[in-house]
């Protein structure tokens, strides 16, 4: 890995670099993706049919999109036990965390008897998009359905890509079933996504769409925004370890190739004050990639997007990190838990020398779907909010209106409202009273 000065301008060619990366950087695409979303509009089953075809080589009727109760069970058959045990206990793990995010209707009364509050209202329908094909992401099914169910969202509906044999991976099926989804459908690309977000005779149409997928589903999601509620627009894989010279360069090194072998577009960044350990991590790196089944996509990544930068100071350190606003950021320090509370900007942060970044991604509890490309500064994790609605309740009594309505109506004077200044006046002209605000 290239070692680098952490210095102004070099951090604002990164910076550069990496935002490059993003789905809005792919604007070539999208005149192709919404052929694809009208087609499926217009034609719906057909166009599916079609498009599975053309894009996955499978051929698929009305009697074939739908995952039957007979796949699931081959699956579970063909899934070994010690893995459906982990997943199990990844499962709990991610709904205990969850459940602490639960929010919950509250109400509040007022002296004079009205009452003030916030309902919170499940999501009707959710639709999870998985992906398929030559990979298999278990683990994605139950970062996105779980949350939904310990929201309470009523039906949860499933698209993943078929293989060629018009099956889905059993341990993508597997993991559906233990989260909870209601149906899963064998279909994938741009046109899982329009059928989501508009329905088709088989499919039904749900309220957002979240899950990951390649550029055609990120861009689809895009265009359907407004029709249907998304979580984000998810760009490449990412991870920066902050680190000084306490840290062992085995650990940074590995946990800085676990993100490379996601994608040619990864980024692994380690920033440092320790220029000793900068070096040992690059030779570490090249070392340890030797050995790994993903070589040439970890090489791509790193030779793209890999760098190592030596800083002056602490301080100066913790401002690169937060002008990165990494998806995933690793703390490996003396003192990991006093540096914490000065990170503004980050997906998920791993403290200490034994939270590596795989342990969030799979077992932890909290959730993988995490902001990228920089939107760490403005934008959270996938949880239970993302699945919930809410409503504000305001119910105010006759003696309540009657001391706040010259405030409202001169609210709406000012702005020019004068039907909503009646609205408020109308309640107390039958008694007589004034329609002039006091004051």
């Amino acid at each position: 890995m290239r070692i680098l000065p952490l210095t102004s301008q070099n951090r604002k060619n990164i910076l550069s670099e990496l935002l490059k990366r993003s789905p809005n950087h792919y604007a070539s695409y999208m005149d192709q993706v919404n052929v694809i979303i009208q087609r499926v509009r217009d034609e719906g089953d057909a166009a599916l049919f079609d498009y599975t075809r053309r894009f996955d080589q499978c051929e698929l009727t009305a009697e074939k999109l739908a995952v039957t109760e007979e796949e699931i069970a081959a699956a579970y058959e063909q899934t070994a036990p010690d893995f459906l045990a982990t997943l199990r206990r990844a499962r709990e793990n991610i709904r205990a965390y969850h459940e602490k995010q639960r929010r919950f209707s509250w109400f509040d009364s007022t002296p004079g008897g009205s009452i003030l509050g916030q309902k919170v209202t499940p999501l009707q329908s959710v639709g999870v998009y998985v992906p398929g094909g030559k990979a298999a992401y278990p683990s994605s099914v139950l970062m996105n359905i779980v949350p939904a169910k310990v929201a309470g969202v009523d039906q949860i509906v499933m698209v993943t890509p078929p293989g060629k044999d018009g099956r889905v991976n059993p341990g993508t099926l597997v993991a559906a079933k233990e989260a909870g989804a209601d149906r899963v459908y064998k279909v994938g690309g741009a046109q899982a996504v329009a059928a989501l977000a508009f329905g088709t005779e088989s499919i039904p149409k749900v309220d957002k769409i979240v899950g990951p997928g390649n550029i055609f589903v990120a861009l689809a999601k895009k265009a359907v925004f407004g029709y249907v509620s998304i979580d984000s627009i998810a760009g490449p894989s990412e991870i920066l370890v902050l680190a000084d010279e306490t840290a062992d360069p085995r650990y940074v090194a590995a946990d800085l190739l676990s993100q490379a072998e996601h994608d040619e577009l990864a980024s692994a960044i380690l920033v440092t004050t320790s220029k000793e350990l900068a070096e040992a991590v690059s030779v570490l790196v090249h070392d340890m990639a030797f050995g790994l089944s993903r070589r040439e996509i970890i090489e791509k990544s790193l030779e793209n997007y890999g760098y190592i930068l030596v800083a002056p100071s602490m301080d100066e350190a913790v401002e690169a990190v937060n002008e990165i606003a990494s998806e995933h950021l690793e703390i490996m320090t003396k003192d990991p838990f006093c540096l914490m509370p000065r990170i503004r900007n980050a997906g998920a942060i791993f403290l200490g020398p034994y939270s590596s970044e795989p342990l969030g991604d799979y077992f932890a509890g909290p959730n993988h779907v995490l902001p990228t490309n920089g939107t760490a500064k403005f934008f959270s994790p996938l949880s239970v909010d993302d699945f919930v609605k809410k409503s504000s309740l305001i119910a105010y009594t006759e003696k309540d209106l009657r001391e706040a309505w010259p405030d409202v109506v001169r609210f709406a004077e000012h702005e020019g409202l004068t039907a909503h200044a009646n609205s408020v006046q109308v309640r107390f002209a039958q008694e007589g009273e004034s329609n002039e605000p006091n004051g």
